[in-house]
């Protein structure tokens, strides 16, 4: 895995990109933005998009946002890229008043927050790289009138902002100067003859990270980290040299590396990422560390899916796939062995394999720099993944128990608990409206802000149910998201669902709330439609198994209930 050059990504648009998905954006900049555009659009293409661009006269940004006749909101972009530098930030100061100066960064903190409340797209707003003028050197940060006190004070208050502001994201373009260096990111003399500010070498860090926040939104990311053991998770082989000599631990010396290393894995644990273990091991030598070995940072709870045995790795990362029914392009596998990586990329492409480093100490440094588990929510629900999907194995082994479906579902006493949305789940909302794409029937995303929106809108009723049973309580797992049409129809705006919870009767134990709220109201009828993805073909027949008749339109996938004809579908969950 490695980040393409420039000249690649120009390649890119050459390509036929007829069949892929179509992304409206709009790039707003204070400076020349041509090149970022091409660099952009070559990035989008790689993930598997189609960029429809609008880009804005050069410095525009002012009158194209806060017009409300501009070509921008004639374009109505899904998203707006907004690139106000920091060198035309310096100019701004410049031209103020000493005893104005320490309002600088306030300013422009007004304006963000005025932008991302006029525009219904969501807003990705570049941050500041630093430039020091050394007008007070190190003693800035004690002078309130200094840039670069205000130029920290802006990054840091960005940050408020967003979160205050559900549509509007923070790229964070500051970070890339920090990793590649500011004499790498920008060149003097391209700038005064171009107003160019990105060099070229830096144009890929840039689009490549601005990319990674629109894929995270369209349902494209990383949920799961397959971690190979030996020389990987620590230095040394098990097998060979016993857990009690491998190195690892916070003292000086390569084990070092490897603790830093399981340190950032747990911290993904913890934000909601999935890990798993995939070894050429016997599974008790290899679970012997977590174990038993004083300075493993990670343990087996943290380990949703262990797999150790002799088979190939593509095989294995196919069985953990499986148990965890997510998909291939949402793992990534980090191994040290150049022909384990080799082997997966060419059976499973999908699959993200960083090529590591030869040194254990460049591991970190190097996966920083890929930003691989992007995301674009985040909620305190995440942290109890894992033993989500370690009870879904329970539940697995049991089910083998019972010798009909029936009998398994009633054995586990399961109970959901249906809410319309509110100010406690509407973040899981929106955030399961980004992760869901398998069972997902339109597969449209929205922010938290457009959650709300429908939320207190009267045309709209909404639906949350949970799911717990004798194993434990999987929270939030399915949103329903009904639209009056008129007074006879109402339309299945959104139907997304976790998968985790599959097979268990969900669907039907939906539909019958559903016509319940229908008959309510009364409606006589329930119009649904599917929409294709590349992901969600396993619902390709949802409505039709459920008793919706097909709409005759050849141009799309539409269905309809009849309310009055409708008997209520078998279920084995309690309302509660």
């Amino acid at each position: 895995m490695k980040l393409s050059n420039f000249k690649t990504l120009k390649n890119n648009l050459k390509k036929d990109i007829s069949m892929l998905p179509s992304i409206k954006v709009a790039l707003l900049g204070d400076t020349a933005t041509q090149f970022l555009t091409t660099a952009l659009k070559g990035v989008a293409v790689e993930r598997g998009f189609n960029i429809e661009m609008f880009e804005a006269d050069f410095n525009q940004v002012e009158r194209q946002l806060l017009d409300a006749t501009s070509e921008l909101y004639t374009f109505d972009p899904d998203y707006i890229i907004v690139f106000q530098s920091t060198h035309k930030l310096l100019s701004t100061y410049n031209k103020i008043e000493t005893d104005k100066r320490h309002l600088l960064a306030e300013n422009r903190l007004d304006f963000v927050r005025t932008i991302s409340k006029n525009t219904s797209a969501r807003v990705i707003y570049y941050n500041y790289p630093e430039i020091d003028d050394t007008v007070f050197g190190s003693y800035a940060n004690r002078v309130e009138g200094s840039f670069i006190y205000q130029v920290r004070k802006l990054n840091f208050h960005l940050m408020d902002v967003s979160i205050n502001n559900p549509s509007l994201f923070i790229c964070d373009i500051a970070a890339i100067q920090n990793k590649i260096g500011r004499d790498a990111m920008f060149h003097p003399a391209v700038y005064i003859g171009s107003e160019m500010v990105f060099s070229i070498e830096s144009l890929p860090y840039i689009a490549s990270r601005t990319i990674d926040i629109i894929c995270t939104m369209e349902g494209k990311f990383k949920k799961c980290l397959i971690l190979d053991l030996d020389n990987t998770l620590w230095g040394g082989i098990v097998g060979d040299d016993g857990y009690e000599k491998l190195e690892i631990g916070h003292e000086l010396g390569i084990g070092k590396a490897f603790t830093e290393f399981q340190q950032w894995a747990l911290k993904l644990k913890n934000r909601g990422v999935i890990l798993a273990v995939c070894s050429k091991n016997n599974e008790y030598t290899a679970k012997e560390p977590f174990e038993k070995h004083p300075e493993m940072v990670l343990k087996l709870e943290d380990i949703a899916v262990f797999v150790a045995n002799w088979e190939n790795k593509a095989d294995n990362i196919r069985q953990i796939q499986a148990i965890l029914n997510i998909g291939f392009d949402s793992m990534v596998f980090i191994d040290d062995n150049p022909f384990e990586r080799n082997l997966v990329r060419e059976n499973l492409p999908e699959v993200t394999v960083p090529e590591l480093p030869e040194d254990p100490a460049d591991y970190l440094e190097y996966l920083y720099s890929l930003n691989l588990f992007e995301t674009a929510t985040y909620s305190n629900t995440d942290v109890d993944r894992t033993k989500q999907y370690q009870v879904e194995a329970q539940r697995a082994s049991i089910q083998t128990n019972f010798t009909n479906e029936a009998d398994y579902l009633k054995s586990l006493n399961m109970q959901s608990e249906v809410r319309p949305f509110n100010s406690f789940n509407i973040p899981r909302v929106s955030q399961l409206s980004q992760r869901s794409n398998q069972f997902n029937l339109r597969t449209v995303r929205y922010t938290e802000a457009e959650v709300e929106r429908m939320s207190k809108n009267d045309d709209f009723h909404t639906f949350s149910f949970t799911l717990s049973d004798k194993f434990g309580d999987n929270g939030l797992i399915c949103v329903i998201i009904l639209k009056k049409k008129d007074n006879d129809t109402v339309f299945i705006d959104t139907w997304f669902m976790s998968c985790r919870v599959l097979k268990r009767g969900m669907e039907n134990f939906t539909l019958n709330t559903i016509v319940d709220y229908a008959r309510s109201k009364g409606f006589k009828n329930i119009m649904s439609e599917y929409i294709p993805t590349s992901k969600n073909s396993m619902v390709q027949d949802h409505y039709t198994q459920l008793g919706f008749r097909n709409v005759d339109d050849p141009m799309n996938h539409y269905f309809k209930l009849n309310v009055s004809e409708y008997k209520e579908k078998e279920s084995y969950i309690s309302a509660i």
